[in-house]
């Protein structure tokens, strides 16, 4: 009788335990105010044998855009706003318009900042695991993005710490995020580059 009442009241308290939903991941992405920290990317392509390598810093300000600073192989900064990616030519930001970006652009930021609402109108979204260990599994919904993607893997703890993108034709990217800091003063640099 003991078993049976511990077991009754174990089912019925767990899945409040064990629950963390799609809004609790949301809200937990979308706490910090900024986050800054590195990046290492391999991007494995058809034909070759060993995965392309990009390495440097990120900047992710809250409703204002992302600043991808390449330090390896070579020195490239790009910011990604809403309306649009721009690239430092040294003195300025000169905009890099092409077709279909703004669709790529609220991806990336959708997939960073936690934007469960941009990335469910293309992709059908699974969740699992727990506030300090999960996955978000993305599968396109939409005909563009069937085209494009077979699916993308997100992983993270309080913040995103990994992001497995697998293209249609047999393209992999993987990028980590490494050494993430939370809510710290920006650059001048970064300020002039994301702030309004």
């Amino acid at each position: 009788m003991k078993k049976l009442i511990f077991s009754l009241i174990f089912s019925l308290f767990s899945p409040l335990v064990v629950a963390f939903s799609q809004q609790d991941l949301v809200l937990q992405l979308q706490k910090p105010s900024n986050l800054q920290g590195q990046f290492s990317q391999q991007r494995f392509l058809n034909g070759l044998t060993k995965p392309m390598m990009t390495q440097g810093d990120f900047v992710l300000l809250k409703n204002q855009g992302l600043l991808w600073q390449m330090k390896k192989p070579f020195e490239n900064q790009l910011r990604v706003k809403a309306d649009g990616i721009s690239q430092w030519n040294g003195s300025q930001w000169v905009s890099s318009q092409q077709l279909g970006q703004s669709e790529q652009i609220k991806l990336f930021l959708g997939l960073l900042s936690g934007d469960v609402a941009a990335l469910s109108s293309q992709f059908n979204l699974q969740l699992n695991g727990t506030e300090k260990a999960w996955q978000l599994s993305l599968v396109p919904n939409t005909l563009l993005m069937k085209q494009i993607f077979d699916n993308i893997e997100i992983r993270g703890d309080l913040v995103v710490k990994s992001i497995e993108i697998r293209e249609k034709q047999g393209d992999r990217t993987l990028i980590r995020f490494e050494q993430i800091q939370q809510d710290q003063p920006l650059s001048a640099f970064a300020q002039s580059a994301l702030q309004k």
